[in-house]
């Protein structure tokens, strides 16, 4: 056998006279982190080129809307996009004027989570609306909660320096608080009201091509409920249900890894296997990446590089399964001299950038 036959038959020829190194067809490519850095912002000149200093492309806004209604305009939402741009920010989420993470007692715009009629069928076509404002000016998705007890915590605890941190102790809630203006509501109440919601509003956010992303119930509560309220988004099988419904690409979940590890006996060791779940599944749409310590029955809100959870291990794990959104600091700890947070947020911008670049070198 001549050298050329040796080069063809042992298929090195084409490197070879290439000038190229020779590949291992046994050598894997190395995973890629195609993960961004966001930030939730105001569509205001300030805050815009506040977050793009730390690094931040790809963010979280609202539209100004005029005249109180319940969804913006293609202009409105159009003026927010170009503000974003100007600043060298992509606007990839809308945050709607309802449908917030507030406690129903608070909530202006109650009709969907009361399954008030006829409330909540224009509250509905509202929403209905915005997906489709949302596709004309080029948002490409919509986060929203499906929340009756809002955020709930028992009080504050101190923190690194002179921060303190939210605090939920089961053991500290109120015994037998009243009821909200929702009355009681079991597990079956609440899942017809979701899926009311879903079934008419995935088919025109798979029509338009807008990802609708729900955030998980942040309010860990006991099973029997609480304040007559069982929050049913506030398991992984609740979630895990709660994806099934009406099953489209365009019908996901806010992943909110906080609040999840809020849901875990043993988040340190449990949250990975969550996110692979969702993750492969294609159901996560955007990341709340926060970290906690404790567990479903007391917890505290700390900074990303102090929890149970290693965040390093989470953002591998969110490499490996080749998830491609954003990943954004919330909840952050509070300080006397840091009002809104916005220092600690900074910290935290250039935590999950830094960590991004180190998990796309390793192995």
């Amino acid at each position: 056998m001549n050298r050329r036959e040796f080069l063809a038959s042992s298929g090195l020829a084409a490197s070879v006279m290439s000038g190229a190194a020779p590949q291992s067809a046994a050598t894997p490519s190395r995973k890629r982190a195609l993960m961004n850095v966001s930030a939730d912002v105001a569509p205001v000149d300030a805050d815009l080129k506040a977050v793009a200093r730390y690094g931040v492309r790809n963010i979280v806004s609202h539209a100004a809307i005029e005249g109180g209604r319940l969804y913006a305009t293609v202009d409105e939402l159009s003026r927010m996009r170009e503000a974003a741009e100007r600043n060298g920010l992509s606007v990839d989420i809308l945050t709607p004027p309802n449908l917030a993470s507030s406690h129903i007692d608070r909530e202006p715009h109650p009709g969907i989570m009361l399954a008030q009629s006829p409330e909540r069928d224009r509250e509905i076509e509202a929403f209905q609306t915005m997906i489709r404002n949302c596709a004309a000016a080029r948002i490409p998705c919509i986060k929203y909660n499906m929340s009756l007890l809002g955020v709930l915590r028992t009080g504050r605890s101190p923190g690194r320096g002179d921060s303190s941190l939210s605090t939920f102790r089961l053991a500290d809630a109120v015994p037998n608080p009243p009821l909200t203006r929702a009355g009681r509501v079991d597990p079956d109440m609440y899942w017809e009201r979701i899926t009311y919601f879903l079934e008419r509003v995935v088919p025109v956010a798979e029509e338009y091509k807008v990802r609708i992303a729900c955030h998980p119930n942040d309010s860990m509560t006991p099973p029997e409920g609480y304040q007559g309220v069982s929050a049913v988004l506030s398991t992984v099988d609740g979630l895990k249900r709660f994806v099934s419904i009406k099953e489209s690409a365009y019908h996901g979940l806010n992943f909110c890894q906080g609040t999840v590890s809020e849901m875990l006996q043993n988040p340190g060791a449990e949250i990975f296997d969550v996110i692979r779940y969702f993750g492969t599944r294609g159901k996560i749409f955007n990341v709340h990446f926060r970290n906690i310590r404790g567990n479903r029955q007391s917890f505290v809100e700390v900074g990303p590089d102090e929890g149970d959870v290693n965040f390093v291990k989470a953002m591998k794990t969110y490499r490996d399964i080749g998830y491609a959104g954003n990943l954004q600091p919330d909840h952050v700890p509070q300080a006397p001299n840091d009002p809104g947070g916005r220092e600690y947020f900074a910290f935290c911008y250039g935590y999950i950038r830094a960590l991004i670049q180190a998990v796309d070198e390793l192995d």
